[in-house]
């Protein structure tokens, strides 16, 4: 009779116990939205995510050519500080693309299948920041000499390198520290230049991308 009381006592505990863990093990199966919807991105492709198809078939691989353009040393330097303002632009444009998607949608960084556009992304900025170092120097370059000597009918004359709006253009595409102080030294070489051009001559053709009259 004691032995079956003792079974009985020590028969609840272990029912409950045993419910307990049916219920606890019951528990762990369940998940929340978020990780249920953390499961289903997991599943996404690549191209199936947000923002992923815009950056596709963006890349900066094709600047090669328009690179070699600006650095051309026989075309006219207005022509070629165009080619670099147009291409620093387009580069810095793809940048931006790919780093407004890829906050936006974080998981574009590092999801598998998605490599190739982180890859895509570091050769858009590193393009853009070694286009822009050569840029810069050579935009200094036209600003430290923006004018040369011509001789015209027996006189010494100061002439423009190059067109000076398409030079102030390039200095604030690229907005260094010291802008207003680039502008300012393209503003003093420009009145260097008009009292300097003879009347009546403005359609003369000069060298190094044209007169400042002429303009």
């Amino acid at each position: 009779m004691f032995e079956a009381w003792m079974l009985r006592r020590l028969s609840a505990p272990t029912a409950a116990a045993t419910l307990l863990l049916l219920s606890a093990s019951g528990c762990v199966k369940e998940i929340s939205s978020d990780e249920r919807l953390d499961r289903e991105t997991q599943n996404l492709s690549a191209k199936e995510m947000p923002g992923a198809a815009e950056l596709e078939k963006l890349t900066c691989e094709d600047s090669t050519e328009a690179l070699i353009k600006a650095r051309n040393v026989n075309r006219p330097e207005t022509d070629r500080l165009v080619d670099y303002i147009e291409l620093y632009s387009s580069l810095r444009k793809r940048t931006a693309t790919f780093e407004d998607a890829m906050n936006r949608n974080p998981d574009l960084s590092y999801r598998e299948g998605t490599q190739h556009l982180v890859n895509a992304k570091d050769n858009c900025i590193q393009q853009t920041a070694d286009v822009r170092v050569e840029f810069e120097t050579y935009m200094r370059e036209l600003v430290g000499v923006p004018t040369v000597q011509e001789i015209k009918g027996g006189n010494t004359v100061t002439i423009a390198r190059l067109d000076f709006n398409t030079l102030r253009q390039a200095i604030e595409t690229l907005e260094p520290d010291d802008k207003d102080t680039l502008l300012n030294q393209v503003n003093a070489a420009e009145k260097r230049v008009a009292p300097s051009t003879p009347a009546g001559d403005e359609s003369a053709p000069a060298s190094g991308g044209g007169r400042k009259r002429g303009r």
